[in-house]
This record gives structure tokens, C-alpha cells and sequence, in this order.
């Protein structure tokens, strides 16, 4: 029960002022000049001004209410480093029980996931304490204990945005003798030209008690494999410099020596992807011969923005003879030194439409051609009739190199191109519009060489199943045969034409090395918090793919085919950092969010971070581990209000003094027959005195 006084005066409390301030002045007069009765005249004024004040006596009936106490736990990606999950988790169990044992003290509990939506934001505790606390009046809050290894991303920045004037508590996990190193990204670009060379700088961060090494072994992989090794001086930045060697994603991983005890070697690797841009694609298109489809392969090719073109058409070959003077020839010479000898590392395709042998190129440029394609380089062979003759381009060095051998003879009958079942799942004829239908919905060819495959791949026939399109690889280059020059039919729209921007397109791409077109890769792709792991291959079956997450977890996942030759599923993410897929033969990488996630860029457990703001609500900052070896959870108890809510091996909670109302009771003082006897009584004492 609580009792108070209160006054509902009868009038306004400015004219209760006023006689206050009246009487005031009659009873110092009374009292100065002694007359008989003045203290019995006070007194009755006094009453009456009482009586008029209206005072009364308020009975409240109050239950108290419970205290509540947050109990946060931190489930961020540091925090299932070196067993600290586990020790988080004996240490919740346990101050959970002390709290709800103890009477009074209602606890909620609050868990903090990693960011959702992979954001960037680091472990935020402050924020879910706040909207667990959000619906309780400050004054029943006793206090709240956060179970963390301290590496925390949103510390309010003054006391009065934590909400609530009670002690504020920290249980680290993490023992004081951790040590880390970590690779760090300070700039790396994020596009370069294909063999341009681009600059990455990077820094070995390390952080740790005792002597530690202060110099590490750097390894670079470019798409997974081992390429340079060499020491660095951890704490300072290094620059590394990357040759981009084609289109697309260039990959590096970079990869820094761990240390001895090391809390995690999870962020000891770091990877890099450089979009490489080529500049121009230089392509050499050298014709034969005048012909009806010479011009389907200029025009494609011009039409591409990105590709540079040199085009020479033989409209003279040095056998003929016909009497016109030189001085009258409208004529270039074919520069074959120039283009065959010096410059032919400068060009990326070199195509030859309805070549043949007629004295312009001497046997030793041939070989020179092939040397380019073992080199890395590409050429396409686009026959006709020439390709069957005696002075076939077969004829000549080249043939090392090339996957059809020609037989001598061609069928001149009408045909429909099929796509092989190889060619099904290959991505350069793969699904070509019109391959949905069968027969296909394009025109019919003509002509096509009769040949013999030697190597590569089959990827389209012709007539009575006859090789039409045949690919390879030779050494570091690539190689194709297209068996039969009728392509222009489609480009003429004969019969409805077909799809020949989208298979000569691809199929120069494809030899310009391309990734997106390779035959077998690996790759991830992130979309939000989908991953998508994809696989692209000639097989029939995939192996399954394991997956390992920025935290070290690994996973098994079976792909499905999505069409023939791409296999993929797609896996729900929420952790920042660097994914790895591996299925045993390739492996590949992904860095989803920044380069250096918040979570790992300081994994050290540390009171730092908390202690501006714990200090000052006399809370503590208690370490589950003093050592590695040693555990200990601290005692919870209630405390009084005080400057100090921590000693060894306790904390301490706020008792609240909240209640709730339940009812009132009123009992007026000077109203009613008591106030009027009173009254009475006094008036009747001085009128006594007066007559006496």
C-alpha cells in the first residue's frame, strides 16, 4: 500500500492564492501587535483556507512487476571459429537458468543471425537489443548481457541511445592468446584489356599476442592452378601484378602462408576477377575466289563493332596469263609476307573461304599458321569444291592441324543441316533457333565436301550423314571445319534461310577462346542470395559439386540438367565472403559482397569495441576463457541500485521498482461533519476567549 496527500481546492488555485497571501499578512499583524485571541483567529483561518484547499488522503493498491532482462546471443560467421559456438552456447544455457531462477526477473532471449540479404553490415547486436527491449517502459529493464566474441558492427555512439539505465554486461568467447592473419584487398580493378597488365595491391594484415613471423609465402592461381609464389612483409601493403590473357572473368586467387595456432586460415585467401575487354578482335578473312557466299562472311563479320577486319579476295592468281600489262591492273598485291610471317601473331582469327592452292602462299607460310595455332591462335577452314580438289588447303602443312581430311569427293545433293547428338550439347550449336522442330526449321543446303575425321569434335552433318561441321583443339589454339559453302543460303533467305549469324557468330567467338563457350567449365553465379552452380559439359552425367562456404562449411549437391549439356541447382546463401565449388576435376571460385566482409576483417575476440559503452552502465566485460584450456561461466545475481553491477566471477542484474496500479482509495480530510466540527470547535474557543 502507498499512501499520498493531495488537494482539489474548491475554487481556483490563483484565488487560494491570494486569500493564502491575505491570511499571511492578517496573522503577522495579529501576532505583532498581541491581540487577545490572535493564535485562535490563525488557527481558524487556517482551518478555513485547509477547508477550502480541499486536502485528502490517496490509498493505491500496487502489485509489483517484473524485471526484464535481455540475453543476446551472437550467432555471426566469427563466431563459429575455434569452438566458440560451443562455448557460446554452454555459456547461454547457463545464464539462462541463473536468470530465470532468480524471482522477479522475466528474461527474454534474443539470437543474431548473419546478416540477411548478404548485407554488408557486419554482427548487429545493439539493433535486435533494441527491438527486443523496444515494447518495455525504461524503468523495468535490469539490464541485458550480450554473449559475443566482441567483434560487433553497431556500438551506439553515446549511453542515451542505449534506452535504459541499467547495467549493460558482455560474456566474450575467445581466449586472449588468439592470433590471425588475414589477406586484405586495398585496391584491385575491376575490368582491364586482354593483354593489358593490371595492378592489384594488397596487404598480409596480422593481429596477435607474442612473437610472431613477419614475413609470409603469397601464392597467386589464376583459374586454379599454381602460378607464382613469393615472400612478403605482412602489415604492409604489396602490389601484384596480373597479365589479363582473355575475355571474360580472369580469376586470381591469392592465397597468404598461415601461422602457427592460427584462429582461421578462412581469410588467408582472397580473390580477384578482372572482366578482360578486348579492344578489337583482329580477324584475317582471305577468299579464294569470288563466290555467292564470299559476302556472307564479310558483312557478319562487319557488322561486329568489336572486331577489326583485313579482307583480301584472290581475283589474280599469279598463273594467269592473259596478256594485260601490270600498268593497267586495278590490282593489289596480297602482302603474304607481311600478314603470313611478320604480323601473324597480331591477328586472333585467320578464316580461309573456298581456298585453294594456286601459287599466292609458299608452303612455309602454311606451316607458320599452324605454328600459330599451336601457339594459341585460331583458324577457320571454310570449304567447297576446292577443299576435295588436288590443291585443297589439306594439301599443305596445315593439315597437322586441321580434324577433316577430305576424301576427293563431294555430294551435290539437296540436304537439311542436322546438329549431331554431340553437337546437342555443345554450346556453339546448341538449341540454334529452328533446332527445336524436327526436320530443323531452316533451308536446305546444296553441297558438302565428303571427308574423313581425324580428330575433334562432330557437332553438325550434311548429306547421308557426312561431316558438316567439325571443331578442335590443337595445342593452345583452336581449329574448325566447315564442310560445304552453301551458309549463304540461310543469309539469302532461301527457303526461309536460317540461323547463320547465330552459328557463325558463335563459332568464331568460340574460337577466339570465349569462356562462356568453352566445352567444359565449372562456374558460380550469384544472384542476391541465390547461388547458382553450373556446369557446362559434353558428358552424358555430372559429378556432384561440393560447396564450401566463407565459414569453411561444405556441402554436396547434386545438378539437374537444365538443357543438353548445362547441369545447375541453385542454393540459398547468407554468409559474405568466398565460395569455392569443387567436383574433383574442376574448381572454381566466387566472392559474394565486398571484398573484405565485415565479418572477417578483424576475427580477434576483443573487449575494445564494447567497453566505452559497457563501462559507464557498471557493467563488465567477463571472458568465458582466460586461457585455452580454462572454462568459466560467470555467477548472475540481483542486485540494489548501485554504481557497480560486476566483481570477480559475478555480474550483476537491476531489481526494478515498476509496479502496476490497481486501485485507489480517496479520503477527504475537511469535508463532511468532521471539518465542520472542527471548524466549529475553534470558533467557539475564540469566541470564549474573547469574552473573558
Amino acid at each position: 500500500m502507498i499512501w499520498s496527500l493531495s488537494f482539489d481546492p474548491l475554487i481556483p488555485w490563483p484565488w487560494l492564492y491570494a486569500a493564502a497571501a491575505l491570511f499571511v499578512i492578517v496573522a503577522i499583524a495579529l501576532l505583532y501587535l498581541r491581540l487577545k485571541g490572535a493564535l485562535l483567529r490563525v488557527l481558524a483561518i487556517t482551518l478555513l483556507l485547509l477547508g477550502i484547499a480541499n486536502p485528502a488522503l490517496y490509498q493505491e493498491d500496487r502489485s509489483p512487476l517484473s524485471t526484464v532482462v535481455a540475453l543476446v546471443t551472437d550467432r555471426s560467421q566469427s563466431q563459429t571459429l575455434d569452438g566458440r559456438e560451443t562455448d557460446t552456447d554452454t555459456a547461454r544455457t547457463s545464464i539462462a537458468a541463473q536468470i530465470e531462477a532468480l524471482e522477479g526477473f522475466d528474461l527474454r532471449e534474443v539470437t543474431v543471425d548473419p546478416a540477411s540479404g548478404l548485407r554488408n553490415d557486419g554482427t548487429q547486436l545493439f539493433s535486435a537489443l533494441a527491438d527486443s527491449l523496444g515494447d518495455v517502459p525504461p524503468e523495468r529493464i535490469g539490464g541485458a548481457i550480450l554473449l559475443t566474441d566482441g567483434q560487433v558492427h553497431d556500438v551506439p555512439e553515446t549511453l542515451d541511445q542505449l534506452g535504459f539505465d541499467a547495467p549493460l554486461h558482455a560474456v566474450l568467447s575467445g581466449h586472449p592468446e588468439e592470433v590471425d592473419r588475414r589477406l586484405h584487398i586495398v585496391s584491385a580493378p575491376k575490368f582491364g584489356l586482354v593483354g593489358s597488365e593490371q595492378t592489384v595491391v594488397l596487404e598480409a594484415v596480422q593481429a596477435g599476442t607474442g612473437e610472431l613471423p613477419q614475413t609470409a609465402t603469397l601464392t597467386l592461381r589464376r583459374n586454379g592452378s599454381a602460378e607464382e609464389q613469393r615472400q612478403i612483409r605482412v602489415n604492409q601493403p604489396f602490389e601484384v601484378t596480373l597479365e589479363i590473357d582473355h575475355g571474360g572473368d580472369n580469376i586470381f586467387e591469392f592465397e597468404v602462408s598461415g601461422l602457427d595456432n592460427e584462429l582461421t586460415p578462412i581469410n588467408n585467401r582472397a580473390v580477384v576477377t578482372v572482366d578482360g575487354i578486348r579492344e578489337n578482335l583482329r580477324v584475317l578473312l582471305v577468299s579464294g575466289s569470288p563466290h555467292a557466299g564470299e559476302r556472307t562472311w564479310r558483312n557478319l563479320l562487319k557488322s561486329d563493332a568489336a572486331v577489326d577486319l583485313v579482307h583480301f579476295t584472290i581475283l589474280r592468281p599469279p598463273e594467269k596469263q592473259d596478256g594485260t600489262p601490270i600498268n593497267q591492273l586495278s590490282l593489289i598485291a596480297f602482302p603474304t609476307r607481311e600478314l603470313f610471317s611478320v604480323k601473324i601473331d597480331e591477328f586472333d582469327l585467320i578464316i580461309f573461304d573456298r581456298y585453294e592452292r594456286r601459287g599466292v602462299l609458299p608452303l612455309l607460310y602454311f606451316d607458320n599458321i599452324a605454328q600459330f595455332v599451336m601457339k594459341g591462335g585460331a583458324v577457320l577452314v571454310a570449304g567447297g569444291p576446292d577443299y576435295a580438289d588436288m590443291s585443297s588447303i589439306y594439301q599443305t602443312p596445315l593439315s597437322r592441324v586441321l580434324p577433316a581430311a577430305p576424301t576427293g569427293q563431294t555430294l551435290d545433293v539437296p540436304f537439311q543441316p542436322q546438329i549431331s547428338s554431340l553437337g546437342e550439347r555443345h554450346p556453339v550449336t546448341r538449341q540454334l533457333p529452328g533446332s527445336e522442330q524436327t526436320p530443323p526449321a531452316w533451308s536446305r543446303w546444296f553441297r558438302v565436301v565428303d571427308s574423313v575425321i581425324t580428330s575433334g569434335q562432330e557437332l553438325m552433318t550434311g548429306a547421308e550423314d557426312r561431316p558438316l561441321l567439325v571443331l578442335d583443339r590443337v595445342g593452345e589454339g583452336r581449329v574448325a571445319t566447315l564442310l560445304s559453302d552453301h551458309v549463304w543460303l540461310w543469309a539469302r533467305g532461301y527457303e526461309g534461310g536460317g540461323p547463320h549469324v547465330s552459328l557463325l557468330r558463335r563459332l568464331a567467338h568460340w574460337l577466339m577462346q570465349e569462356p562462356d563457350l568453352d566445352e567444359e567449365t565449372l562456374r558460380l553465379e550469384a544472384n542476391g542470395q541465390d547461388l547458382t552452380i553450373l556446369r557446362q559439359t559434353l558428358d552424358e552425367q555430372v559429378d556432384p559439386v561440393v560447396l564450401t562456404t566463407p565459414s569453411g562449411q561444405t556441402s554436396i549437391h547434386e545438378l539437374a540438367p537444365d538443357e543438353p549439356g548445362v547441369w545447375s541447382t541453385t542454393v540459398r546463401v547468407g554468409e559474405l565472403g568466398l565460395y569455392e565449388a569443387d567436383d574433383g576435376v574442376r574448381r572454381t571460385l566466387i566472392n559474394i559482397g565486398p571484398a573484405n566482409p565485415k565479418e572477417f576483417r578483424d576475427v580477434i575476440s576483443t573487449p575494445d569495441r564494447l567497453a566505452e559503452t559497457i563501462d559507464p552502465t557498471g557493467g563488465g566485460i567477463v571472458r568465458l576463457r582466460q586461457t585455452p584450456e580454462e572454462f568459466e561461466v560467470p555467477d548472475v545475481i540481483a542486485a540494489s541500485s548501485g554504481a557497480n553491477y560486476h566483481g570477480a566471477g559475478w555480474i550483476g542484474l537491476k531489481r526494478s521498482d515498476a509496479s502496476m496500479l490497481n486501485g485507489i482509495r480517496k479520503y477527504p480530510l475537511m469535508t463532511g461533519f468532521l471539518g465542520l466540527g472542527v471548524l466549529l470547535l475553534l470558533l467557539s474557543a475564540m469566541w470564549y476567549r474573547e469574552g473573558r
